[in-house]
């Protein structure tokens, strides 16, 4: 009996745990078998029972591009801008306007319980760099983003996030939607992997790029899948077009084929040996699987990271020809390849070190001069290109960062991490263009209209993809209200 449900983005399935005649089943066919197993569950064709309470719908979005700047960039001179800074600038809280941000019960009620407080002798900091606006919808971009400032009619920027985190542990919860101490959580690439079925069977299904921060902020769990098993975390992949897939290099070191493919079958045999005594070992079916995989992104890959077949106007598009934006060029025309060949979920790290290039404590407009240039072309040409491709009706792209900067100064030269108001935006994928939704207040302090949790932005993807964030689990895990999410229903299409 299949049990699969057809969605416009493809096949959506879950699979619970193997049983012990399935995994021999498996393993008695070799490889091969174990690729047509894989496929025939991924087309529903197997007896695999999808979790009781899942609800899908058709889908808006084949594939999502998700692209995190690490250090928390600050939401007041990039895509909601505070003239207000300048008005104000170097006079304390007390002697603005707006100086009922000291009163104890509004910081009770807009810090939502973090036991922050605003000192009363903290001067403004004026905006770092000019902006202009974009755009028949007129919006309002910093110039260190002048040229993501160009595709505004496509984007959707939300300015009314929040999180209890305030400090870089919050990379773990953008991804996971759970603060830092609750440990490794299925990721929103983890949960996209788990829901959604493949479109190619030579690749993954969730495929991460650059580097992401360790220690409390998260580190590989920024990708990993954690209860949902090993095989729906982020397969790393690596930019450096002479070996993008260094783990698994083809016919190395003088291997021939006929080496390897006996190789790979001696492997089997002890993974099926090992297998009768440990038939649901989920990290053993995931190293079978990965082998399967493997073989595949052996040819895939190299194909897919050699840009040679792309034009000098696409690789110009993206920054390639420039040699500080060529890294994070690289990424997203690769992002841009990946889904073209079907990988659900590309990941894109930029600014990793220490607590993050972003985070801009001090000589903040010495540190952004120099990042912004970085990802600010590339990443409007990823949009660009899809859009003229055809692509971005079906693929969401997903710009963010942890939290923003205060519109205090710190230091005199920089700005401090700020949970309480900050921004992100979308484009693509069924989500509207050229709005603007929520706002934080007149200084960029506090999310004031239409506030949204972090997890908003997760259940908003997964309600594009066809899934429902509210009934999507897995038996005997635990998932609250504010770990699911809403859907932000005023930027759908």
């Amino acid at each position: 009996m299949s049990t699969h449900k057809q969605v416009d983005a493809g096949i959506v399935r879950h699979a619970p745990a193997t049983s012990r005649r399935t995994f021999l089943g498996d393993a008695g066919m070799g490889f091969a078998g174990l690729a047509l197993g894989a496929i025939l569950a991924e087309d529903g064709q197997t007896a695999q029972p999808a979790p009781a309470g899942v609800i899908h719908r058709p889908a808006k979005a084949k594939s999502v591009i998700w692209l995190f700047l690490a250090g928390g960039v600050s939401h007041m001179e990039s895509f909601d801008i505070k003239p207000a800074l300048n008005q104000y600038a170097g006079k304390t809280f007390a002697e603005t306007p707006f100086a009922d941000f000291l009163d104890k019960e509004r910081i009770e009620k807009n810090l939502m319980g973090q036991g922050m407080t605003i000192p009363a002798h903290k001067e403004l900091m004026p905006l770092q760099t000019g902006y202009r606006r974009y755009g028949e919808c007129g919006l309002e971009v910093g110039d260190w983003f002048s040229h993501i400032g160009e595709c505004a009619d496509d984007l959707a920027v939300v300015r009314s996030l929040w999180t209890v985190h305030p400090n870089h542990g919050m990379q773990l919860t953008w991804h996971t939607g759970q603060h830092v101490r609750d440990g490794a959580q299925p990721t929103i690439g983890s949960w996209a992997s788990y829901g959604l079925g493949s479109l190619n069977q030579q690749l993954p299904k969730f495929i991460v790029m650059g580097n992401s921060i360790g220690g409390c902020c998260g580190g590989e769990f920024g990708h990993g899948a954690s209860y949902l098993g090993p095989h729906h975390a982020g397969v790393k992949l690596s930019t450096d077009l002479s070996d993008p897939l260094p783990f698994v290099t083809p016919h190395g070191n003088g291997t021939t084929a006929e080496e390897q493919a006996a190789e790979l079958n001696l492997i089997g045999k002890l993974n099926r040996a090992v297998g009768v005594d440990y038939p649901e070992d989920p990290d053993l079916r995931a190293r079978i699987r990965s082998y399967e995989l493997a073989a595949g992104m052996q040819t895939a890959v190299p194909r897919i990271m050699n840009f040679s077949g792309e034009t000098a106007h696409t690789q110009s598009l993206y920054g390639l020809d420039e040699e500080h934006s060529r890294p994070f060029g690289r990424q997203c025309l690769a992002a841009r390849r990946l889904v073209e060949n079907g990988v659900r979920f590309v990941q894109l790290y930029h600014g990793a070190g220490s607590a993050g290039t972003w985070d801009g404590h001090s000589d903040m407009k010495r540190k952004y001069d120099i990042e912004a240039p970085k990802v600010d072309k590339p990443i409007a040409g990823l949009l660009r290109d899809l859009k003229q491709r055809g692509l971005l009706d079906t693929t969401l792209v997903v710009f963010g960062t942890e939290f923003g900067r205060t519109p205090g100064a710190q230091g005199g030269t920089g700005r401090d991490h700020h949970p309480q108001g900050f921004m992100c935006w979308l484009a693509g994928g069924g989500i509207r263009g050229g709005i603007t939704h929520g706002a934080t207040d007149e200084l960029g302090f506090y999310a004031v209209e239409d506030p949204h949790y972090v997890t908003d932005i997760h259940a908003t993807v997964l309600h594009q993809l066809g899934m429902d964030p509210r009934h999507l689990g897995v038996p005997g895990r635990k998932r609250i209200d504010a770990h699911r999410g809403k859907p932000i229903t005023e930027i759908i299409a």
